[in-house]
């Protein structure tokens, strides 16, 4: 919050103390300490600005009824020197408070005075947080999935950041294991098929059919020539992987610059296997005695310290409950599994000194949670420290139709596309409109409305509107001016008050979004910024008022530009001073 709403929360708790103690000087009420007490905002301000329930969590230890406790209350209150105006009880013993207009001139001067900064705060007290997000599979182009999971990613880790911890941004690199063995098969088919003939050598199945494939093995072809249709096996998809691997693992990383998302490390699986994390994480696992052979493979007990995590256990179709079912770690051909290195990537994690790690999966890893929570405990780690952000599909809506394909390309949607045909700014904020574990529709046509039915266009609209106020004034000579309390004092319209109100809540909705890992609530807050500062507009005049009243409404949009402009800034969408 604000810090002068930080201050007047302190000022309440304090003169309910002293009301406490001058009660029971008085013997109104027994000696005993106030219960833990909370302090909110009402639903309907008409009641109050704050409420505080100490009345009511006191019945027990004062013996007395919480209406009786608070009129007592409310009669020893001294409120002199804070920035609260009066209080009154309501109901069976609530206590409202109402704000005085020297808290509303302090609130616009902070928010003026701590410019940048505003809103940020040491709530984390720095402890390190990695989030890691997208990890595309790099066998082919990013999708629809990864588009919502890099700007949730990215604002999250931006969220936690303004609420002071120390955050580092990840992305996994799946580069060895079975989906590269897929892809170097896949590639090599392609390759021979431009000189054998498709018929000759058919594409398997279950192998990678995308035109990306065919495209690497044309460009693979053009610089090699036939040079590798008569090398060994191993050799010829060796060379494939080794070209065609590096171009996708580039293009994601120019399609995440484009998408404004960096990363502190792009971190490769197969790191994990070069160095012997993932041998190491395996034989720990063995000693602890959590693995047994079967079938030729190497297979995790994942229920034994799954299970715990498991949030509702599995029904069969025969309608029994089932536990977390056991996991292969070595496959019968020696190959270890994704979910092995899995392991072993989130046990570098931990050794690297994060004291939270969290995931951005698509909710259909649901299943996956437990069992990798479970296996941090397995290996010896805290798995309450991983923490996963579930999220749900996106479907692409144009004019009421879902969108599956490309125009361009006549194939499934990708992340390339979507940047191609909908603005930067439109696809961060349309992605964070909704919580993670909620689907959504994304709609083109909406993305790209100059219209106040548009989000993005409706908030950016609100902070350009403001910055033509400040270019208005200006050819008229005036400017703002270093403005005193009592000058701003002379905000109190209700419709400068709310506005104010919803200001000094900023740094609170940060910190509830930090908590929460969900930058959700930062778009909310922009959006009911604007509208407040709309509604501002229309009734109250900036220019042609009196020079005091001028001044204070113009520290007013200067306040509210800076939080507008912080928030954007804190999505990395663009707050344009005209449209």
């Amino acid at each position: 919050m604000n810090p002068i709403a930080k201050q007047t929360e302190q000022q309440l708790r304090d003169v309910l103390n002293a009301a406490l103690k001058a009660a029971v000087a008085a013997g109104e009420l027994p000696d005993e300490p106030l219960p833990e007490f909370t302090v909110e905002i009402p639903a309907d301000r008409a009641h109050g600005d704050l409420a505080a329930n100490a009345a009511m969590v006191s019945a027990r230890a004062f013996r007395k009824a919480p209406r009786m406790i608070a009129d007592c209350l409310v009669s020893h209150l001294n409120l002199e020197g804070t920035y609260l105006a009066r209080a009154e009880v309501a109901g069976p013993g609530f206590l409202n408070f109402f704000l005085s207009p020297t808290y509303y001139a302090d609130a616009v001067a902070a928010v003026i005075e701590q410019g940048e900064a505003y809103g940020r705060s040491d709530y984390g007290a720095g402890k390190k947080v990695m989030v890691e997000f997208v990890s595309a599979n790099p066998t082919g182009p990013m999708h629809m999935g990864n588009a919502r999971g890099g700007a949730l990613g990215d604002c999250m880790a931006a969220v936690l950041e303004a609420a002071g911890y120390e955050v580092w941004r990840e992305f996994y690199i799946n580069d060895a294991g079975n989906q590269i063995d897929k892809f170097g098969l896949s590639l090599e088919v392609r390759y021979l098929q431009l000189y054998r003939g498709e018929d000759a050598v058919p594409m398997p199945e279950d192998a990678y059919h995308g035109g990306d494939i065919r495209e690497h093995a044309k460009n693979f072809a053009a610089i090699h020539g036939d040079s590798y249709v008569n090398a060994g096996e191993a050799e010829r998809r060796a060379a494939l992987v080794a070209y065609a691997l590096p171009l996708n693992i580039e293009k994601m990383k120019q399609d995440m610059a484009k998408y404004r998302i960096v990363y502190d490390r792009w971190f490769t699986e197969s790191t994990l296997h070069q160095n012997g994390e993932l041998a190491e994480t395996i034989a720990l696992l063995t000693a602890r005695g959590l693995t047994y052979e079967k079938d030729g493979a190497l297979w995790y007990r994942a229920g034994e310290y799954g299970e715990k995590y498991q949030a509702k256990k599995h029904t069969n179709r025969d309608g029994v409950e089932e536990g977390i079912k056991d996991e292969v770690l070595v496959r019968a051909n020696g190959n270890p599994t994704y979910f092995a290195a899995d392991i072993a990537y989130h046990r570098n994690k931990f050794a690297r000194g994060f004291d939270t790690c969290i995931d951005v999966w698509g909710a259909d890893h649901h299943g996956h949670v437990a069992r990798m929570k479970g296996a941090m405990d397995a290996v010896g780690l805290d798995g309450e420290k991983l923490q996963v952000t579930l999220m749900q599909l996106v479907r692409l809506m144009r004019d009421g139709e879902v969108v599956r394909m490309s125009k361009r390309s006549g194939k499934a949607i990708q992340l390339a596309d979507l940047l191609d045909e909908v603005p930067v700014d439109a696809a961060r904020f349309f992605f964070n409109l909704r919580e993670a574990n909620t689907q959504m529709d994304f709609d083109l046509g909406l993305a790209i409305e100059q219209s106040s039915s548009n989000p993005v266009y409706y908030v950016q609209y609100a902070h350009a509107r403001l910055c033509s106020i400040f270019r208005t004034l200006l050819e008229d000579g005036v400017t703002l001016t270093d403005t005193t309390q009592a000058t701003l004092c002379l905000l109190e319209a209700p419709e400068e008050r709310e506005l104010i109100r919803h200001l000094a809540s900023y740094e609170a909705e940060i910190v509830a979004c930090a908590k929460a890992q969900d930058p959700a609530g930062m778009t909310r807050y922009a959006l009911e910024l604007a509208t407040l500062f709309h509604k501002f507009y229309n009734a109250c005049r900036v220019r042609g008022v009196e020079t005091e009243l001028q001044q204070a409404r113009l520290a007013l949009c200067q306040a509210t530009r800076i939080a507008l402009k912080n928030v954007l800034s804190l999505l990395k969408i663009d707050a344009p001073g005209s449209m």
